[in-house]
């Protein structure tokens, strides 16, 4: 599924994770218990897709060396095997749309398609991507590629469910201006929930930025019996 964070915008200045910090602790200790959808990896692609009917709203902030520092995402399933994705940044003001065609999509095994950050208001073109994904219960690995620009870059990831409410969850894309994360999910309600991450740059490991989002689900057609842990934050956005 897509995921939020597109890397138009550079800076050495990082944003202040106070707020984010202290939002995500009360909510960590005061989340009810709960069985919900399980969302995302915090910067790759998952094949995962959206399910059909559901339209989950996000709010991302993030450190401004990972992206545009304020992010709102809308992501869509359209069908079993389809959803699209809208973002918008302000700094600076931009409109970022994906895609995601799931050619394989009954587990364990999940193959797909798509491309995400194109964003024809700053020309910046899109950039396809193919991912294969083993689920499990518990375990989750993704590997794939992406063409980015000039070049190809690999995607790795590995999350792991310890029930519907928690998840663990690290992932990799290759290139110096790119990251290895780790972070997790909680889901606070069976429609809200975040994923806060720490993000650890290619070029210097020492460089570590902050991110997080938080996200409401609704369920606007489609099966609401049927709804199971399902991961992503959907198409990523860097």
């Amino acid at each position: 599924m897509l995921n939020g964070s597109h890397k138009s915008v550079m800076s050495t200045e990082p944003i202040r994770f106070v707020t984010i910090i202290v939002v995500t602790i009360v909510l960590f200790f005061s989340a009810a218990s709960s069985f919900a959808t399980t969302k995302g990896l915090s910067q790759i692609v998952t094949p995962d897709l959206q399910p059909e009917g559901d339209l989950s709203l996000s709010l991302q902030i993030q450190d401004k060396r990972i992206a545009n520092p304020y992010q709102l995402q809308a992501e869509l399933g359209l069908t079993k095997w389809g959803e699209v994705a809208v973002f918008r940044g302000f700094e600076p003001d931009e409109w970022i749309f994906g895609t995601e065609i799931g050619l394989l999509t009954k587990e364990p095994w999940l193959v797909s398609v798509g491309f995400v950050n194109w964003s024809p208001h700053l020309e910046v073109d899109p950039q396809p991507f193919l991912e294969v994904g083993y689920y499990t219960e518990h375990n989750k690995f993704i590997a794939g590629a992406i063409h980015a620009g000039y070049k190809n870059e690999a995607i790795l990831g590995y999350a792991y469910d310890f029930n519907e409410r928690w998840r663990v969850q690290f992932d990799f894309q290759s290139g110096s201006e790119n990251s290895s994360t780790v972070g997790f999910t909680c889901n606070v309600t069976p429609n809200f929930q975040f994923n806060p991450a720490i993000y650890f740059s290619n070029d210097d490991l020492s460089r570590i930025f902050g991110y997080v989002v938080f996200t409401y689900t609704f369920h606007l057609w489609g099966d609401k019996s049927v709804k199971t842990l399902e991961s992503s934050t959907g198409l990523s956005r860097k």
